[in-house]
């Protein structure tokens, strides 16, 4: 039991128990649940929910929140918040939750200093990502892990557009520098 708790307590875990228990996780979800992984419903449901609460006519004449994604606490939703406080218990365990800013050296060297630079092009680019996985039909969890259980082909289709796009942008943002 001991070397089990100074294992979960390690700052970076081995890849391989994390895939095992991600797919364990998975598995379970599925079994237990009846639900797949994913958490980009999460967002257009809380903004749904946020929406109905400002104009609530515009949300009741609306197809998309009454039949594809409903507004309230749903499952993703769950799953958001549980990623979110798991993350937090694991960098507690680990002695390693602080409060900080990621000053990354590259970053300041390529984009510059600025942090409302970083700011800006975070959250640009998690809408960006947040309307692609909207087109998509799921989000990096939904389609690449839940849907690489399934073996669907759309999930090794975005993985491997996911990965293309991670290099076009790399190379576009830090050029052949690095």
């Amino acid at each position: 039991m001991n070397e089990i708790m100074r294992r979960l307590g390690k700052e970076s875990w081995s890849p391989y128990a994390a895939g095992v228990l991600l797919g364990v996780t998975c598995i379970l979800a599925v079994a237990l649940a009846n639900h797949l992984l994913g958490a980009s419903g999460a967002i257009a449901s809380l903004s749904g929910s946020l929406l109905q609460w400002v104009a609530p006519a515009s949300v009741q004449n609306n197809i998309y929140y009454r039949f594809t994604i409903p507004t309230g606490l749903t499952w993703e939703g769950v799953l958001l918040i549980g990623v979110f406080f798991g993350g937090m218990l694991g960098a507690l365990s680990s002695h390693t939750w602080r409060l900080r800013w990621n000053d990354d050296p590259l970053w300041r060297k390529v984009i510059g200093p600025q942090p409302w630079k970083r700011l800006v092009i975070g959250f640009v680019g998690a809408v960006i990502l947040q309307y692609g996985a909207g087109i998509a039909g799921g989000c990096t969890s939904g389609l690449a892990i839940s849907g690489g259980m399934l073996l669907a082909p759309a999930a090794f289709l975005f993985m491997v557009g996911m990965f293309a796009s991670g290099i076009v942008t790399a190379l576009i943002v830090y050029g052949r520098r690095y």
